[in-house]
């Protein structure tokens, strides 16, 4: 075969599965399946977002130096959530492919694997974390303002890490499942939750004593727990995903094996994420504690502009496994042309609005003015590059779909390693704090282009060798 393995797409499973299961994304109109997994995470994505943008809403109101301890704070909490969404990419790409062969047995022995393999690598990251903790923060830059408050928010959020690091396999295993609208009001309670719980605990409001910045981590930590409770429920009893029989351990290890040779280039592109986002906090740390508050609260302020995208995007790579389980090259095609045409269009109104109103997102943070001028600056610089950041985006989620997990990690790596760090770096050494912000608009521009280029290439070569395989 050309550019495709005959397994990659079940091949030679010319007898029925065991369990046949109906492939819930391999039929009807493209367009109208990825509206109707993209419509009903519309809540769920803004829910996700609202963690982020919450906790720091009320956080600033502490003042700049605990916003700037969050600040902190966010490559390590990045760095545990993207190791875990690695494996659920892994987990949530084998489970869809092999629904897309109709086997529902593979797909409930690869989830069940999966459970146990991420809530024991939470665990031992945990430890990891807490016994780092002083080390790893010194050198990002924290002081002696900020490093107490960091060790109260990080020593609660690392307890509650395996609650923390469950959903972040759910939410993909829920969708491919046809339950997207299940995932979406897992993800909206757990937000409601954590917006509840958040002033009640940072501030002590109704007899609850008032624990600061640690109360931000534990009302996360609770509201994690509750959407874990409520995702194994419906693993286990709706879907019949999470069953618990006879392992042999030769049988266990064959399926850790299976979803590291995923989620090991998946961990290691997401983990790129919190590497960026560490690097850029140490450049932009230079220019004060202002600085470092203001990126970070733009940081959130921004993905709130990534929620109806990100809906789209989070059904995308089950949708795509899917298809090319069942040999459906013609719609992974047309699904590609949809998302990326839409990321544009979709990216380039949002800037439009984003330059417009930064003087009032600005405020709505923060009234010191050094923060509020960065944080103008920050959100009127990069919004521009949101299409193709998308763009980007999406086309690592197609390969990691068409299982080319590594492919998706070098696009990944040209990104923040190759584009956004160095190019951040000199800007900030040539511009100051705004030059940092225009190497990030330069990276978000070439890297989509860049990821464009070769998703159609691939798809291109692997539709010919479909067509081979069918006709041979």
């Amino acid at each position: 075969m050309t550019g495709i393995d005959r397994a990659d797409i079940g091949e030679g499973n010319d007898q029925p599965a065991k369990n046949q299961a109906v492939s819930v994304l391999v039929g009807g109109s493209v367009s109208r399946s990825l509206f109707s997994m993209a419509w009903p995470m519309l809540g769920g994505t803004f829910a996700m977002n609202a963690y982020g943008l919450t906790d720091a809403w009320f956080v600033a109101r502490l003042g700049t130096v605990p916003l700037a301890a969050m600040a902190f704070a966010i490559p390590v909490v990045m760095l545990l959530t993207c190791i875990a969404g690695g494996l659920g990419t892994g987990v949530t790409t084998l489970m869809s492919h092999a629904l897309g062969r109709r086997d529902k047995d593979a797909a409930a022995r690869i989830v069940s694997h999966g459970m146990l393999l991420v809530v024991a690598l939470a665990v031992v990251l945990a430890i990891a974390g807490v016994l780092s903790m002083d080390w790893l923060f010194a050198r990002l830059g924290a002081d002696s303002q900020t490093m107490p408050l960091i060790r109260s928010y990080m020593s609660i959020w690392y307890c509650g890490a395996p609650f923390m690091a469950m959903p972040w396999l759910g939410n993909g295993l829920l969708i491919a499942s046809g339950d997207s609208g299940a995932a979406s009001r897992r993800m909206i309670l757990a937000a409601v939750l954590n917006a509840v719980l958040n002033p009640v605990l940072i501030y002590g409001w109704v007899g609850f004593p008032a624990m600061g910045i640690g109360g931000s981590a534990a009302a996360t930590v609770i509201a994690q727990f509750v959407s874990t409770a409520w995702l194994l429920w419906l693993l286990h009893r709706r879907h019949g995903l999470l069953r618990w029989p006879e392992t042999r351990i030769g049988e266990l290890l064959a399926s850790f094996r299976r979803i590291l040779g995923f989620g090991i280039p998946g961990m290691m592109s997401l983990v790129l994420m919190p590497i960026s986002s560490g690097a850029i906090t140490w450049i932009i740390s230079r220019f004060g504690h202002e600085a470092v508050a203001a990126s970070g609260a733009a940081g959130r302020i921004e993905m709130v502009a990534f929620i109806i995208p990100m809906a789209l995007g989070i059904s995308l790579m089950p949708f795509v496994s899917q298809n090319f389980g069942a040999a459906r090259m013609d719609r992974v095609r047309e699904a590609f042309r949809l998302s990326t045409g839409f990321a544009l269009i979709y990216g380039t109104g949002v800037a439009v609005v984003y330059i417009l109103v930064a003087p009032w997102l600005a405020a709505a943070f923060s009234n010191d003015p050094r923060v509020v001028r960065v944080l103008q600056a920050y959100i009127r610089i990069t919004s521009v590059g949101y299409g193709t950041i998308e763009v980007h985006r999406y086309c690592t989620f197609f390969m990691t779909g068409l299982h080319r997990p590594l492919r998706s990690l070098v696009l990944d790596a040209a990104r923040v390693i190759g584009l956004l760090i160095p190019l951040s770096y000199l800007g900030a050494s040539l511009l100051g704090v705004q030059g940092a912000f225009w190497g990030r608009l330069i990276s978000d521009v070439t890297a989509g282009g860049l990821g464009l280029a070769w998703v159609v290439a691939t798809l291109n070569r692997m539709s010919r060798g479909v067509a081979d395989t069918q006709t041979g």
